[in-house]
């Protein structure tokens, strides 16, 4: 099984991505759980939320590796969870470091930030949108991770990241 992981910072089309290469690959794809969970807060959410969130992702992650598909797009990973806790509580917890270290991608899409801001009650940071681009960029540099860096507007995307894809397969 090869495991795409679609991250970077938010508002650059991860989600529409991870679904469109789903669709075209007749591969499945998991959804960003943060999404929902936040949706469900009654208060703001904490670091130790964080944990959760990714306890959360990781069982839908878990749910599609039972099926066992010959690939599986992830619109979110344990980086993403790592970034925002550094930037939201200047450390990422050890249960987040350590689901990092084990987490086993066949290849990242680094999304850039070239498309338009959307705004979302959930989106926090229109105005660091290349900051955070940089620092996932390191991150990926650091950890030796295979990724490809897709830009461009709707279209000229999607065929960047299938291209990406499809060499992958080809390995």
């Amino acid at each position: 099984m090869k495991k795409i992981a679609i991250t970077g910072p938010e508002s650059t089309g991860k989600s529409t991505l991870a679904a469109h290469l789903a669709a075209h690959f007749q591969a499945p794809w998991v959804p960003e759980y943060a999404r929902a969970y936040i949706e469900k807060l009654d208060r703001p959410y904490a670091a130790s939320d964080l944990d959760e969130i990714l306890k959360g992702q990781l069982a839908l992650w878990q749910k599609a590796e039972d099926a066992q598909p010959h690939l599986l797009f992830l619109d979110t990973e344990a980086l993403v969870m790592k970034i925002w806790a550094e930037h939201a509580y200047g450390q990422a917890s050890d249960f987040i470091l350590q689901e990092l270290k084990k987490q086993e991608i066949d290849l990242y899409l680094l999304l850039d930030v070239d498309l338009p801001w959307e705004p979302d009650p959930q989106r926090e940071h229109p105005h660091l949108r290349d900051y955070f681009y940089q620092w996932y960029k390191r991150e990926l540099q650091e950890m030796g991770a295979p990724f490809v860096e897709i830009s461009g507007k709707h279209d000229s995307r999607f065929q960047s990241a299938v291209q990406a894809v499809e060499q992958l397969l080809a390995k």
